[in-house]
């Protein structure tokens, strides 16, 4: 069998880490004084444990809603006697600077900072801690960590015991004493959005050795101190920093470069414009260049062959015979090549492995590759054109596609605009059109992150996009193993404030399809998280609207569903007004066949549960059942099921019948009649799971009506759809039943002719059942 796309499953190493995470206190730890989190002293973990355990801890609090954070997690890792990092990676708020101090003995190498603004200059002091191990540093993003708390001077806080994370960061108080003074064995550093206030050269022109540098979105005061590093920088990255004449010409004297980005966001201003002669110097005196990148640049004059020319032969990348002029001069193809948001990137013959750009689907995705963590704008517009490419054409790449996004979308967790194009893009790539070809690994990593989206935003579009992917999947089987959890999203969407029409009629669809054919544990568990109260709010909201639209259907649908062999969510039903609410519907909207066949059916699950029969034994209640047995609508559906439940109380005998008024036994009668009316070769728009409420009325003389609506039932479902039906009634015990039928005086003639034994035995035979 050919493995789908993304089925390979994960390490050991990977779920042993995970499981250790989530069970701490039962694996590497005990609870400590005050609640504090303690290694465990026969506990000593290498380096490349301790680094796996702190890196995926970040990725679960990033990414999985029901993982708690630890508060004391990071002092696991104070004892470097025990706990050996050496590589981490740390993002987003959940970091803060009681945390770095925590692992302030580690000897790291590498230490990747990124979105982190709960740190202050705090950090920066523990830093320092780290100077004589630290090869690569990121400090991307991290706005607040050149600023002391609260404006007070770092030294009156040194000897603090107060944690202060909530104290407030102020611009004002900018920390002025630090530089990277020390930290001689640094070569990567990445200060991408460094503030203005700070002055690059100042803070690392102790840095003599560095060979990658990041500098994005940073004002640079000058430009000849990046000259100190021209013998051996091979990474420069400038985006969108403002290029200028001068800042290039120091550029090209890097002549070890093997990276270069001098990149920008196309939205932004700037003076600058590329020429061919710009291009070209780069392009010849950086003979190194294995990468560049210049998505965003205007290019001021023509740097591409003519078109007659550029048509001739197949695509090529060969420099010799690049449509575009400066790149013929390289010696051999780049690895990489940013053409995004560039006229360049439509041309034939590019002399690069990996281009970005918009031309096709491949440039699209190396772009969303190639930015999506430290460049969300432009991942933001690369996905959107795959969602293009999805929604249009076709993906050609499905796997590398949905893989993209997902990385996208649990990297920037809290960025409305990945979100709301990520969720609409992953909507088109996981339909029909693409599903056999994706594994059930893949599917469920979908469903993960746009559970996250659906947590995370209560905006219209991003609700509307998640609810929509959700319906691309097999309900409830793919969802079941986030149950709980969708439920109770789907449930906060469907809040009475909500207006939103289209994300209401989703949300119940989806509700409705969750609750239908699961067990009944699942079913409890929901009814416990208010479903029932819910769907009948929406229902009262729309009777006061009197409006029957899907979102009503749907959600009487969804009552029935929920209250199938589950007594204590029809108990909730009645509880909440819900047979108030029954007959204002019927006599809102008397004309509405699918909504009465939804209610009657809900209502005969409320009437298998004996304890709940008496509140439907009033003289209003027993009218209207009685009524609708002459129902015509949704074939006999209606009338079928008002039946069962009169059948349901008629089997608690006569001694409960209090009520003068309607009789019996006249109730009785027009029970007979309607079930002599029905066509028993009718096709049924209903779907049993089990027979237990209809085979228990069949042993009985109180009420044959009931006796015979029930062997009616059954004659009906098993010659209409013999191989469903027939398994199930043997597997239940229902001939044995039936044939007790024929020997009870007190049945009616009609039903023991219709318990046909010899014609049932021939479909059982058929089927090869007996």
């Amino acid at each position: 069998m050919t493995a789908k796309a993304g089925d390979n499953p994960d390490t050991l190493m990977t779920l042993a880490t995970v499981f250790c995470l989530r069970n701490l206190r039962k694996t590497m730890c005990y609870q400590g004084f005050g609640n504090e989190l303690c290694l465990r002293s026969d506990i000593f973990l290498p380096s490349e444990i301790c680094d796996k355990l702190v890196n995926t801890y970040m990725e679960l609090l990033h990414t999985h809603s029901n993982f708690e954070p630890e508060e004391s997690f990071f002092q696991l890792f104070s004892d470097p006697r025990s706990t050996r990092l050496t590589r981490v990676q740390l993002r987003e708020d959940l970091v803060h600077d009681r945390d770095l101090e925590a692992i302030r003995k580690q000897d790291l190498i590498e230490l990747h900072l990124t979105y982190c603004n709960s740190l202050s200059s705090r950090s920066l002091r523990t830093l320092t801690w780290f100077q004589e191990t630290l090869v690569s540093l990121c400090l991307f993003g991290c706005n607040h960590i050149f600023y002391r708390k609260g404006g007070a001077p770092l030294a009156c806080n040194e000897d603090s015991e107060e944690d202060d994370e909530e104290g407030h960061v102020s611009k004002r108080a900018l920390e002025t004493n630090f530089n990277f003074q020390g930290f001689n064995r640094l070569r990567l550093l990445n200060l991408g959005g460094l503030p203005d206030e700070v002055n690059a050269e100042t803070l690392l022109k102790p840095l003599k050795s560095l060979t990658s540098l990041d500098l994005s979105n940073v004002q640079l005061l000058g430009t000849a101190f990046l000259s100190q590093w021209k013998d051996r920088l091979a990474s420069l990255v400038l985006y969108n920093v403002d290029l200028s004449e001068e800042l290039i010409c120091t550029v090209v004297e890097l002549v070890n470069l093997r990276h270069l980005d001098i990149s920008r966001e196309s939205r932004r201003t700037s003076k600058f414009k590329m020429t061919k002669r710009i291009l070209t110097a780069i392009v010849q005196r950086l003979v190194n260049l294995v990468s560049l990148d210049i998505s965003g640049q205007i290019m001021l004059d023509n740097c591409t062959v003519q078109q007659f020319e550029e048509a001739m032969g197949h695509p090529s990348i060969e420099p010799c015979k690049s449509s575009i002029y400066p790149f013929q001069d390289l010696k051999r193809p780049l690895q990489f090549l940013g053409l995004y948001e560039t006229t360049l990137c439509n041309v034939t013959h590019i002399p690069a492995y990996k281009v970005t750009g918009s031309k096709n689907e491949d440039q699209v995705l190396n772009a969303i590759e190639a930015y999506t963590e430290f460049r969300p704008e432009l991942a933001h517009r690369a996905i959107n054109q795959l969602f293009d490419i999805a929604r249009i054409q076709h993906c050609s790449q499905l796997l590398r596609a949905l893989q993209l996004v997902i990385a996208a979308l649990k990297c920037h967790k809290y960025d409305k605009s990945i979100q709301v194009t990520g969720s609409a893009a992953l909507f088109y790539l996981t339909n029909t059109e693409y599903r056999s070809d994706q594994s059930v690994r893949l599917r469920r990593a979908v469903i993960q992150v746009v559970l996250n989206g659906m947590e995370q935003y209560q905006e219209v579009t991003v609700q509307r996009n998640c609810c929509l992917t959700l319906c691309n999947f097999s309900i409830p089987e793919e969802l079941e193993f986030q149950y709980s959890r969708v439920n109770q999203l789907l449930l906060q969407i469907l809040e009475p404030a909500r207006q939103d029409e289209s994300i209401q009629r989703i949300a119940v669809h989806l509700c409705n399809a969750l609750v239908c054919q699961v067990d009944n544990h699942h079913k409890e568990a929901v009814g416990k998280m208010g479903f029932v109260k819910t769907m009948l709010n929406l229902i009262q909201k729309k009777l006061q609207d009197r409006m029957c639209d899907q979102v009503m259907e749907f959600s009487w649908s969804a009552l029935w569903n929920i209250t199938d062999e589950t007594p204590d969510n029809c108990q909730m039903f009645l509880n909440s007004r819900g047979m108030n609410l029954f007959l204002e519907c019927l006599q809102e909207f008397p004309d509405k066949q699918e909504l009465h066949r939804n209610m009657l059916g809900l209502l005969g699950n409320v009437a298998e549960v004996k304890a709940l029969r008496p509140q439907l034994l009033t003289p209003q209640f027993i009218v209207v059942f009685s009524n609708l047995l002459d129902s015509k609508a949704d074939g006999i559906e209606v009338s079928y099921n008002a039946c069962g439940v009169l059948s349901h109380v008629m089997f608690d005998g006569p001694e409960v019948w209090s009520m003068e008024e309607p009789k019996r036994d006249s109730v009785m009668e027009k029970m007979w009649e309607a079930i002599q009316s029905w066509d028993v070769s009718s096709r049924r728009n209903i779907n049993y799971r089990s027979f237990e409420p209809i085979l228990r009325l069949l042993p009985q003389s109180i009420s044959p009506v009931s006796q015979h609506w029930a062997t009616w039932a059954l004659y009906n479902l098993v010659s209409v759809y013999p191989s469903k039906y027939c398994p199930l009634l043997i597997k239940e015990g229902g001939m044995s039943l039936l044939e007790n039928v024929l020997e009870l005086e007190s049945s009616h003639s009609e039903t023991k002719d219709m318990i046909n034994v010899s014609e049932m035995c021939n479909f059982l035979k058929v089927l090869h059942l007996i």
